[in-house]
């Protein structure tokens, strides 16, 4: 099952992306030049339709993810994946900033299987960059499931709100 906010605009592609708190990863991808809309949610989950305070549990087996949805002739997949890479440590299992818990993990859910070899090579090529292993978690998405509306662009509504990724980044990736 995977909900999203509204259908897929012609042409437009679209990878979940898990990296620790999603209010951040959303803030940071949605002012990014070729993303058309993101949403944040509950990512290959066990159960059905869980909610923050199941998720919050650790015994739901989601991940805090955000969909992006974008327009490939303007964006590619790389450089999403790219800028993705710089916004987490992909070396850190279960954590990213303060947040720490199995829902906080790093990963990459994609639709399409063609989608596997750039993000495999994205990986392997943040691997060269690190003497620890990347523990970026990449699968097929198996369900997404919307997060409650107050956590949809949460730092939008919440300009104080917590976010793990720094200013500086929010604004080079905003500038791409």
């Amino acid at each position: 099952m995977i909900e999203r906010k509204r259908e897929l605009p012609y042409g437009a592609a679209e990878i979940w992306l898990a990296g620790g708190c999603f209010w951040g990863v959303e803030k940071y991808f949605s002012k990014v030049r070729g993303v058309i809309m993101t949403s944040v949610g509950y990512a290959n989950c066990s159960g059905v339709s869980p909610d923050y305070k199941q998720v919050c549990t650790g015994t739901t087996g989601c991940a805090e993810t955000v969909h992006v949805v974008y327009n490939p002739g303007v964006l590619s997949l790389a450089r999403l994946l790219s800028l993705f890479m710089k916004a987490i440590d992909p070396t850190t299992l279960n954590r990213q900033g303060g947040d720490i818990g199995e829902q906080y993990r790093t990963g990459i859910y994609f639709s399409k299987e063609a989608d596997l070899n750039v993000i495999n090579a994205e990986i392997k090529n943040v691997g060269a960059m690190y003497s620890d292993p990347v523990v970026v978690e990449v699968k097929s998405i198996i369900n997404y499931y919307l997060a409650e509306e107050y956590h949809q662009d949460y730092l939008t509504k919440n300009a104080k709100g917590y976010c793990h990724i720094g200013d500086e980044l929010c604004a080079a990736a905003w500038n791409s």
